[in-house]
């Protein structure tokens, strides 16, 4: 079989296997609970019974993990994952850049490229998860569309090096480096400077947190960190790291690879631009959003970091999703409750932003 009709094959199936995961989460609540079966519930929560439909098809079909195969696949198929719960969502502008010498996405929303003149828009600039290894801009395009179209934005997706060919701490001195080119760029993205912000999921929300704490020593101005699901803590000493480490898409052999491709050998866990949790809190941090998933390894982590912030006096606010599981960020294409969520952080991010100012 020639290679093209290779790319026609593997491209049809991908176009049933998203109409199939379409058309089951668009059934009524109750013919997906009698195809889910019994409720899931552990910690005094309960699964959505849409994310419980989802996993047990993806157990049904034999879907194997990325952590199951070796990187490059790992990565092409996270992405095909992805893709199946995307969707098509609107944008008002998608443009392709370089933010330095990492390719980046600008996302600007409708209602800029509608106006009669074009105001400085806020800026999220966002790093995408995948345990430092997985992702790219690809990977989170349905998400950041999402936050950039209802929050009302301009979303700078920026890439980072990734591991294992990239060892810790590429991602970190990326992610630095992108935002010190995002302050500088700021006004010819057309972007207001004093409404910037930074945000990521899982990986990704590890690189923002480190961004905003280096902003606070730094002086860069930042109004906001959007920390969805973030890896705060490379140690994974927590609850929800044993009680969630299978079963719910995030598993432990997923963390336990992202480690030890990430870290060198010998590499300190407590190292603060590894572990913010771990990190001497600075004066002038910036007001946070902290987005957990009830049925999450990473969930304790993320809450013990935002009650440090808190307890540092930084303007906190900690939204658990209790029947949700890791990576429902990108799962704004089909069902109901994970889009219901990303709806809700877009309306954090954009009424953060509306007003905000900083000197």
């Amino acid at each position: 079989m020639s290679h093209p009709l290779m790319r026609r094959v593997t491209g049809a199936r991908a176009v049933l296997e998203k109409a199939l995961l379409r058309g089951v989460l668009a059934l009524p609540d109750g013919v997906q609970r009698r195809l889910a079966g019994a409720p899931v519930r552990l910690d005094g929560q309960q699964l959505a019974t849409e994310t419980q439909l989802t996993l047990r098809l993806q157990r049904l079909a034999r879907v194997p993990g990325a952590e199951t195969m070796p990187v490059p696949e790992g990565r092409r198929a996270m992405l095909h994952h992805t893709r199946l719960v995307a969707g098509r969502q609107p944008i008002g502008a998608v443009r392709d850049l370089r933010v330095g010498d990492r390719p980046a996405r600008l996302y600007t929303p409708s209602v800029a490229e509608e106006g009669a003149q074009q105001q400085p828009l806020p800026l999220l600039v966002f790093f995408h998860g995948g345990g430092f290894m997985y992702g790219d801009l690809d990977s989170h395009d349905a998400p950041c569309r999402v936050l950039a179209e209802r929050a009302g934005v301009r979303v700078l997706a920026v890439t980072y090096r990734l591991a294992p060919e990239s060892p810790f701490p590429a991602a970190y001195d990326d992610a630095l480096a992108a935002y010190a080119w995002a302050v500088e760029h700021a006004e010819s993205l057309g972007c207001d400077p004093t409404r910037m912000a930074v945000g990521g999921d899982s990986a990704g929300g590890n690189l923002a947190a480190g961004v905003a704490l280096e902003a606070a020593r730094r002086g860069w101005p930042l109004a906001f960190q959007l920390l969805v699901y973030p890896m705060t803590d490379a140690e994974h000493d927590t609850r929800s790291y044993t009680m969630f480490d299978e079963g719910f898409y995030l598993t432990r052999d997923f963390m336990r690879l992202a480690t030890d491709s990430y870290n060198p050998p010998g590499q300190d866990l407590r190292d603060p631009r590894l572990s913010p949790f771990h990190a001497e809190l600075p004066a002038g941090l910036a007001p946070a959003y902290v987005a957990t998933a009830g049925f999450d390894p990473l969930r304790d982590e993320g809450e013990a970091y935002a009650r440090r912030l808190s307890e540092a006096g930084v303007d906190v606010t900690l939204q658990r999703f209790p029947d949700q599981i890791h990576g429902f960020l990108q799962i704004v294409g089909v069902g109901r409750r994970s889009r219901a969520a990303v709806a809700e952080i877009a309306d954090t991010l954009r009424d953060a932003l509306a007003s905000t100012r900083i000197s």
